[in-house]
């Protein structure tokens, strides 16, 4: 399976929305809390081409992007095998 990382912050619902679906297809994910952590943010940014929303998720070396971008990917049958490469 492929390493996924997801940048989040505090109160976050989009974070916690992309989060669930991760968590209702078992994937073991990286979470980076950025909510205290300036360079951690800068760190997302500049990882995610300029994208300063939360979150920012990544499947192996791949940026996926934002929740919405997420859940696209498994409404469209892709998700799954993003995962299992």
């Amino acid at each position: 399976m492929s390493k996924v990382v997801i940048y989040t912050r505090q109160l976050c619902g989009f974070c916690t929305a992309a989060k669930r679906l991760l968590d209702k297809k078992g994937v073991d994910y990286q979470e980076q809390d950025a909510t205290f952590s300036p360079s951690l943010k800068r760190e997302m940014v500049q990882k995610a081409n300029g994208r300063a929303t939360f979150p920012q998720i990544f499947i192996g070396n791949k940026h996926v992007g934002g929740c919405d971008d997420l859940h696209d990917l498994e409404r469209a049958g892709k998700l799954d095998a993003m995962l299992a490469s």
